[in-house]
């Protein structure tokens, strides 16, 4: 069903890297949810009414607020289309983000409306719904309908990695749940009369903390993305396999990528190389290595280049003295740019950068003074100046 409407809605559907084409995924998947909730919405609401359903009422007001979730869903994904300008350079795609935030805000609102209303019930003691056959069918079809928009959703927001089509799914997910929990209360009332206690309220509470739950999860996935979290992983080590598949590249460091939303993301990076390299040629093949690493990940790159002296004995075997050294300190500490004035009989200094993780509980200076005693050591005239980096992608 999802292919059938993709391919009739969505054209060339299968090119999701294109913007134009993840408007379109955007679009379908928020119309979709525009007319499954209204729909809903009208039929439970009524349900509700004649039933005198506090439950399935509250139900057919989250539909409605789920309607207006795929409307913000939708304009998100128009403004984040919205092409750079003066004040947004680097393009408005974190509006994506943005209209994903306010559909969590939603459920939450939703959620906490539910167990307001629930434990009301509860405390006055208000009488249980008397149900009907139609409220258990209208039930059940609700239920199977918001299953297939969890599914719907979910591998159109997969497909083209939408946080906001996601939190949709993540919606939807809820509601089916939500309403197989009412359609059980309901069926146990319809066929247990006089229960001791308001079952429909006490299965609206229950239902209301699981939504409360799901929608702090979802916020704190999408306030991760406004706030700036940590590149994926995988696009870290693809970028890197691609550079360092570059004859003369030796190394690299102080990787840092920036998200502007979806299809929208610009990293610069650090690369050794030899120091008496042709720098025309080493220029070439830098501006190369970024064209391959666009076409491969869609990241636009920045390469920086280090020179780094790979000749000199006395240079690498004192780097490699050091660099383990700074590992028996932290063994995820890496250090790069090594340089040494010559050995002298008081002084000789070590110049290089050490990478500290984003969780390290050590101070800079702390670090400093610990790594210039271990060199100490291992020669009493080593004295280290010290340049503290920053690792920007979590994979320390």
């Amino acid at each position: 069903m999802t292919d059938f409407l993709l391919k009739i809605f969505v054209k060339d559907y299968k090119n999701t890297a294109d913007k134009k084409v993840r408007e379109n995924y955007g679009t379908l998947g928020s119309f979709v949810g525009i007319l499954c909730n209204i729909l809903l919405c009208a039929i439970k609401i009524t349900a509700g009414l004649l039933a005198k359903s506090m439950s399935i009422i509250a139900d057919g007001l989250n539909n409605l607020s789920d309607m207006g979730s795929s409307v913000i869903t939708m304009i998100g994904f128009k403004l984040s289309n919205k092409p750079a300008d003066r004040d947004h350079p680097f393009g408005h795609g974190r509006m994506e983000y943005m209209s994903a935030f306010i559909v969590s805000v939603l459920i939450l609102i939703v959620g906490f409306e539910l167990g307001s209303s629930s434990v009301k019930a509860l405390i006055y003691g208000e009488e249980a719904p008397r149900y009907t056959v139609l409220s258990l069918v209208i039930l059940a079809v609700s239920a199977i309908i918001k299953l297939w928009m969890y599914i719907f959703n979910k591998k159109l927001g997969k497909t083209i990695s939408s946080d906001a089509l996601l939190a949709t799914a993540q919606d939807s997910i809820n509601d089916a749940i939500t309403t197989s929990a009412i359609l059980v209360s309901t069926l146990v009332s319809f066929f247990v009369k006089n229960l001791p206690f308001n079952l429909d309220a006490v299965m609206a509470l229950f239902v209301a903390l699981f939504i409360l739950w799901s929608g702090i999860n979802s916020a704190k996935e999408t306030l991760a993305s406004l706030l700036g979290k940590a590149p994926d992983k995988q696009l870290i080590e693809d970028i890197e396999k691609t550079v360092m598949t570059f004859d003369g590249f030796l190394g690299i460091h102080d990787m840092i990528v920036h998200d502007y939303g979806p299809g929208r993301q610009f990293a610069s990076l650090h690369i050794e190389v030899p120091q008496n390299v042709d720098i025309v040629e080493c220029h070439e093949k830098i501006d190369l290595c970024e064209k391959v690493v666009f076409e491969k990940t869609g990241v636009e790159l920045v390469i920086h280049m280090d020179p780094i002296d790979i000749d000199n004995e006395e240079v690498n075997s004192t780097k490699q003295s050091i660099a383990e050294a700074v590992k028996e300190i932290d063994e995820r500490l890496t250090i790069h740019d090594f340089r040494m004035t010559p050995t002298a009989h008081q002084r000789t200094n070590l110049i290089f950068d050490v990478v500290l993780p984003a969780d390290s509980r050590m101070t800079d200076e702390e670090l400093i003074s610990a790594i210039g005693e271990k060199a100490k050591k291992i020669n009493k005239t080593f004295v280290c100046v010290i340049t503290i980096d920053r690792d920007f992608t979590g994979i320390m």
